[in-house]
């Protein structure tokens, strides 16, 4: 069979006459009303879905024509169906076959929000989209807030909906929590004008619909949000807005002043260079003792086996451990605090490296190219720096120098957070023609988020909300963000990781390190210097027992310690 013929007939569910026939039919026609209608429904991009695929792909529920015909989304039909049938009932006066008649009319303006081609004929496009309308109207209710009262006596009522049996006293059903996911998907997104078009056929007019809608989106948008604790929560026009995600996006980020930062890095070995102030410490002084272990290795004898077994005893552990904790206790003394961690963990390392090889060189390894070059929360809290929480959005993130207080809008993580944060980070690289916002704010947590002690800090400084089952699955979640589809230049959230930066790297500590970094660690010629008088000592050691028969001291003592 020829590579043509292969080609043509590699999807067996491609109807080639219909598209012919949909191809002809469109260009045939003349749609002004469609004009101008921006592509807002993408596929994930593959390097972000690689990454975790089941936070793109819907576990649940098909809403739209993306992942409609998948077999294992079939049981939640029902509940659809059901929706549909209870919707035509609530229309009184017409028929649902009229409200399929007003999404054929449509037909061309909701295939222009979608990025991938619809492979199915505008009958069954509409009944789709009819049918998953219904459902995501009747899940959203669940949502619907309504003023009562005046004044301080204004509280907010949670209206009723079919579908509160998913949902338990506190709204966080397993279930519930599976349908709220997967609705907010990039690839699981339907045009909001068709839920606007039922609310019209069932309200008196077009601004009653609007209001009920916007009352269902704001509760759903309270509740989702990784931002609960904005003061300034933005009005929402929904006839302005595509689709769930994108109106999610206008609310948590802010919108560009088309100022030209969108500055592409071209670039990337800034990026790509390992960290100084975590990574490079610890390389150099491997690299010193990877070439003592070398030379010891080669030395056997019984001599050299005591010496070894004398460093890392218990003992001089000990010995040394107590002055060292006492030291980097105070002020100013924890740059001693990692060259002694590393020695005793090395004998141990060594073992490890043997039965992995594969581990020998991941210490040497630079950090992602998407990692954004900044020190961790721990770190710039022992350099002096004050974290404290905002209410608001990421336009509130800043860095003040004279008080040296990092501000970071307080983000709360459950266990929906992760699927709605990728595919926000998702939405702005298919959607965005300016700068990666969110993105570069994902970037941000990831480059001060390493360990769970640094959520931990965040957390008790009322940064982080964790309603996670611990800190370390929130320093998962973040660290597993750092892939994106460009690097990007955000302007204001540049200015504040290099003040960050710039004061951190002004300390005194930081300011050693980089001295002994560069005049010391960095000098092959002090390494070898040091390995060679290592080597001459051991070797005459060596030889001088060899002569005057010490081995027998060194075979006491080892009978000892056995």
């Amino acid at each position: 069979m020829s590579m043509a013929s292969t080609d043509t007939h590699h999807n067996p569910h491609f109807d080639e006459h219909r598209w012919v026939i949909q191809i002809r039919h469109t260009l045939e026609e003349e749609h002004d009303d469609d004009v101008g209608i921006p592509v807002s429904v993408f596929n994930v991009p593959k390097c972000l879905q690689v990454t975790k695929p089941e936070a793109y792909v819907p576990q649940l529920i098909a809403v739209g024509p993306y992942h409609h015909w998948r077999p294992e989304l079939y049981e939640m039909e029902r509940y659809k169906l059901a929706a549909a049938r209870r919707t035509q009932k609530q229309f009184h006066t017409i028929k649902l076959q009229h409200l399929i008649e007003e999404f054929t009319k449509l037909e061309h303006k909701i295939r222009a929000h979608y990025h991938r081609y619809l492979d199915f004929n505008g009958d069954t496009l509409a009944w789709l989209m009819a049918v998953d309308v219904s459902f995501l109207l009747e899940f959203l209710q669940v949502y619907a807030i309504q003023e009562e009262g005046e004044g301080k006596g204004k509280v907010l009522r949670r209206l009723s909906s079919r579908m509160s049996h998913l949902v338990d006293y506190t709204g966080r059903k397993s279930a519930h929590n599976v349908i709220l996911r997967d609705i907010m998907m990039l690839e699981n997104q339907i045009p909001l004008f068709l839920l606007r078009k039922i609310l019209e056929l069932q309200c008196s007019s077009i601004e009653v619909a609007d209001g009920t809608l916007t009352q269902m989106l704001t509760g759903l948008l309270k509740e989702i949000s990784p931002f609960k604790l904005m003061e300034n929560f933005p009005c929402i026009d929904v006839s302005q807005h595509a689709h769930l995600l994108e109106l999610l996006s206008y609310v948590v980020v802010p919108k560009a002043d088309g100022d030209g930062d969108d500055n592409e890095i071209e670039e990337q070995n800034d990026e790509a260079a390992p960290q100084e102030q975590t990574n490079g410490y610890s390389g150099y002084l491997r690299q010193l003792l990877d070439a003592v272990s070398k030379i010891g290795s080669r030395l056997n004898g019984a001599p050299i086996r005591f010496i070894k077994s004398v460093i890392v005893s218990r003992l001089v552990k000990l010995v040394v451990q107590v002055p060292r904790k006492i030291l980097t206790s105070l002020p100013g003394f924890s740059i001693v605090k990692q060259p002694d961690e590393y020695f005793f963990s090395f004998q141990g390392e060594e073992s490890s490296r043997a039965q992995d090889p594969s581990s020998t060189n991941s210490i040497h390894k630079p950090p992602p190219v998407e990692e954004i070059m900044i020190p961790s929360v721990t770190e710039l809290i022992d350099a002096g720096v004050k974290f404290l929480p905002t209410h608001g959005d990421l336009t509130t993130i800043a860095f003040d120098v004279k008080t040296v207080t990092f501000y970071l809008p307080t983000v709360s993580l459950d266990v929906n957070t992760e699927v709605i944060l990728r595919n926000l980070v998702a939405y702005e690289a298919s959607a965005a023609t300016g700068p990666l916002v969110f993105t570069r704010y994902t970037e941000l947590m990831n480059g001060i988020i390493d360990t769970d002690e640094d959520v931990k800090l965040l957390r008790e400084r009322g940064v982080v909300l964790n309603r996670m089952k611990s800190d370390g699955q929130v320093a998962k979640l973040w660290n597993g963000m750092s892939r994106s589809v460009r690097l990007t230049r955000v302007a204001f959230l540049d200015k504040v990781i290099e003040d960050v930066n710039k004061y951190h790297n002004s300390r005194w500590r930081v300011k050693l390190w980089r001295f002994m970094k560069k005049y010391v660690f960095s000098s092959w010629q002090v390494l070898t210097f040091v390995a060679a008088i290592l080597l001459l000592i051991l070797t005459g050691l060596q030889a001088f027992c060899s002569v005057y028969t010490c081995s027998r001291w060194f075979g006491d003592v080892n009978v000892q310690k056995q």
